[in-house]
């Protein structure tokens, strides 16, 4: 388990908001990580340079964090092969959901988008029963 960090998950949330409604802003786009990150699979998007940017910024912000002093801790609880089970799962969910948490969950939920509170409540309500199975039951 880690520890919540009331002020950091705060920080965190908003410059996660502030960076989905600056690429609403300026590029008129949802930030849904999975679409962003297909954008740059072959074939490219014609929008690759502003996806690749944004991927880019995401796996760097907490390399400069680290740089300027801050800690990340963190622990992976779980074995490498639940991981890719995981992995696969959810592909199948953004998949049939047409998007992804970040999609839906943060920008779509922001728009009043009714498909994207259904398919947000949908995976909050397995997340809590794939938790709760997995500690308490398995």
């Amino acid at each position: 388990m880690t520890e919540f960090t009331p002020l950091m998950s705060f920080a965190g949330g908003l410059l996660i908001g502030l960076s989905a409604v600056l690429l609403m802003l300026s590029w008129g786009r949802i930030a849904g990580m999975t679409a962003i990150i297909g954008g740059l699979l072959p074939p490219l998007d014609p929008d690759w340079k502003w996806k690749a940017a944004f991927l880019a910024g995401a796996v760097l912000a907490p390399a400069l964090f680290v740089f300027a002093g801050g800690t990340v801790d963190y622990d992976v609880p779980v074995s490498a092969a639940a991981l890719i089970i995981g992995g696969i799962i959810t592909g199948i969910g953004v998949t049939f959901g047409s998007g992804c948490t970040s999609g839906h969950g943060i920008c779509g939920m922001a728009r009043f988008s009714r498909r994207s509170i259904v398919a947000t409540l949908t995976f909050m309500a397995f997340a809590f029963l794939t938790t709760f199975l997995i500690r308490h039951v398995f």
